[in-house]
């Protein structure tokens, strides 16, 4: 006899026996942990690197449990386990030991992203809620987020999940009221790079630029992991229109018979897109009448929310043809595509205006980890405006490429950060005001916001769009936007007193 919970997540039998490895147990890890647990019959390990992170899982029925803080002393504890699959956490490198022994020795590795697709749950009627997927170097989020907000609107969905919000596998093994219609998801390079069978029912890859070149080794393989999003689409592959490298993904792309490229463009649409005429979002890729004329989805005005400095910037237009071509691959109504857009509010740490102190606006980009985010986020800003804080983890990335682009709208550099080369090869010699605040700094934010303090004029904009990540002197993004924040804060307490720079000179 079929239990209920086979009929509602008919992929759990290809577990039954197997033997699974879960490695690495932060947010998506422990979720599948408790998924493949809760779900299965698969004989269950959990590895870490750290021995204490073990302890949060100690109440899963595992078939057992290990950590070694040395990655190839790791990897070779999980394969004597002799699993039948891996789930590697996305911080584990494809270059790593963990990747080179599982395809050596022939073991499947499977992401959070995988294994939420083969347990997915299906409705009274065997139908599976459609996944609409996000990837790119930058945008992601944004796009992800409307997206959402308009399934939202629409009575079909709710949060983003994936790289952002709740693991995707928590949300779409749910059944009953608790269940979702459709799925906005976004996904990473390491996410995609080892999800094999999933369907999408729309996906769009945003963009693509050189970024975690640590992580998979080269850029080939960076675009390799990213041209994934579009394997087995059912119906739509949404690309940016004269982007040739994403072009060529969508050519590329073995999908399910019947999908249809769809482009996205700033200009006047052709058939089969969705783009801009005076002001309005417009589309020619879905609407019945699409051979003759084009149906309206949204005024541009009704953005102003989203942009701090009242100027809608270009990579926010771009996010939102995106979103509106991904929903109404659904069928989505105009209607609730502008209602979902109005509703949206902007994410924490993406171009979020903190304060105006002295006429200086302090704008939090931390979200901004590559050097394609932050040019288009310093792009938007008027020439001679900016005063930039720029550093961290650099990624492998080189930044004089980046500098060469923006530097018309720099007024001065802040740069932060444990390994500052890569910066002094971008920005020594040019006529551009730059101070480094030492690697070492205690209080790196404060440091580099007072500084900029000194260095901005009214009508500047002192910008945190670092073009690197955070974990040298910060435990996330969040936590780099969030300091930032708080430093803005006790600048704006101190107008009335003398601001000083770090070495005390006043100003």
């Amino acid at each position: 006899m079929i239990d209920h919970a086979t009929l509602t997540r008919p992929g759990i039998q290809d577990f039954a026996g197997k033997r699974v490895a879960v490695v690495g147990l932060g947010k998506s890890g422990v979720a599948s942990l408790e998924a493949l647990t809760s779900f299965t019959d698969a004989r269950v390990s959990a590895w870490d690197a750290s021995m204490a992170t073990l302890a949060k899982i100690a109440h899963l029925p595992l078939a057992t449990a290990g950590s070694d803080t040395n990655a190839e002393e790791l990897a070779e504890k999980v394969l004597a386990w002799r699993p039948d699959m891996v789930i590697p956490a996305p911080a584990i490198p494809e270059i790593g030991p963990l990747f080179k022994l599982c395809k050596v020795n022939g073991i499947e590795m499977a992401s959070e992203i995988e294994l939420a697709w083969r347990l997915r749950a299906i409705d009274a009627q065997g139908n599976w809620a459609p996944w609409l997927c996000v990837t790119g170097t930058n945008g992601k989020t944004t796009t992800v987020t409307m997206a959402a907000s308009i399934l939202q609107a629409a009575g079909l969905g709710a949060q983003p999940l994936g790289n952002v919000g709740n693991p995707a596998i928590t949300e779409i093994t749910k059944t009953g009221l608790d269940a979702q219609s459709a799925f906005a998801l976004e996904l990473s390079s390491f996410q995609l790079r080892t999800t094999h069978t999933m369907q999408p029912h729309a996906s769009i890859c945003m963009n693509i630029a050189d970024d975690h070149l640590e992580w998979h080794g080269s850029f080939p393989a960076y675009q390799a992991a990213k041209s994934r999003v579009y394997r087995n689409v059912h119906t739509a592959c949404v690309y940016p229109i004269g982007n040739s490298t994403i072009q060529h993904m969508v050519d590329e792309a073995d999908v399910i018979e019947g999908a249809r490229a769809i482009g996205i463009t700033l200009g006047i649409p052709s058939v089969g897109s969705i783009g801009i005429v005076e002001d309005l979002i417009v589309d020619r890729a879905y609407g019945k009448k699409r051979w003759k004329s084009a149906e309206v989805l949204l005024d541009l005005n009704d953005l102003h929310h989203l942009a701090p400095s009242g100027k809608i910037p270009e990579h926010i237009v771009w996010d939102t043809l995106a979103a509106c071509a991904l929903t109404r691959s659904l069928g989505i109504s105009p209607q609730h595509i502008h209602d979902g857009l109005v509703a949206m509010n902007p994410g924490k740490h993406r171009i979020e205006l903190i304060d105006t102190v002295r006429g200086v606006r302090y704008v939090d980009d931390s979200k901004a980890t590559n050097a394609h985010a932050t040019l288009a986020s310093i792009s938007a800003q008027p020439p001679g405006s900016v005063v930039w804080i720029a550093g961290g983890l650099a990624k492998g990335a080189r930044f004089t490429h980046l500098v060469d682009e923006i530097h018309n709208h720099l007024r001065a550099v802040v740069v932060i950060g444990k390994d500052q080369e890569p910066w002094h090869e971008a920005l020594d010699g040019r006529n551009i005001p730059t101070v480094y605040i030492p690697g070492d700094s205690l209080n790196p934010m404060d440091d580099a916001v007072r500084t900029c303090a000194t260095l901005a004029q009214g009508g500047d904009t002192v910008l945190l769009a670092p073009a690197s990540a955070s974990m040298d002197q910060f435990t996330s993004y969040a936590d780099r936007g969030n300091k930032f924040a708080e430093a803005v804060k006790r600048i704006a307490a101190s107008v009335a007193q003398p601001i000083t720079s770090p070495d005390n000179r006043a100003t």
